[in-house]
């Protein structure tokens, strides 16, 4: 983990995120009124993979992600 990065817990799985992402995820779940760091991740990437599912095709799945620049 380099001096960037911070480690984040969900139960027994363990992700890495940049500390100034990490940064302003704290300031938003604090402001939002999240009880938490992780409750405010887990709504956010249930939110963001539900608006994947509505998608129709795999190739509107693929499109999307690559709007969002998860792809290239």
């Amino acid at each position: 983990m380099s001096a960037e990065e911070a480690d984040i817990v969900f139960g027994s799985s363990r992700i890495r995120l940049d500390k100034a992402l990490l940064g302003k995820v704290k300031r938003y779940a604090e402001l939002a009124g999240y009880s938490s760091t992780e409750e405010f991740i887990t709504h956010a990437l249930e939110k963001e993979i539900a608006h994947l599912e509505a998608a129709a095709t795999e190739e509107e799945v693929k499109k999307r992600l690559k709007g969002l620049g998860y792809l290239s």
